[in-house]
């Protein structure tokens, strides 16, 4: 059985704080560590791009503001 609310959470707020603190915490430090160069060695980051020097990087993104979408690699290079 599954079972999924999305304000299941606020049941839970310490432990879902320290999940999500766990999750995000080694993005924010590789970030920290190597600025908008750890871009190159996590995919992960990259795909979690939308916007990078007024391109944007992120189809949904492009698609939903009727706007030229740029990939990731282009953007960067710029």
């Amino acid at each position: 059985m599954h079972y999924c609310v999305a304000n299941m959470p606020g049941a839970v707020p310490l432990t879902s704080s320290e999940a999500l603190n766990n999750a995000t915490l080694p993005f924010g430090l590789a970030l920290a560590g190597k600025g908008i160069g750890a871009l190159a060695d996590d995919a992960g980051l990259r795909a979690g791009l939308n916007i990078h020097r007024g391109m944007i990087t992120n189809h949904a993104v492009a698609d939903s503001l009727q706007q030229q979408f740029t990939p990731v690699a282009k953007a960067l290079a710029a």
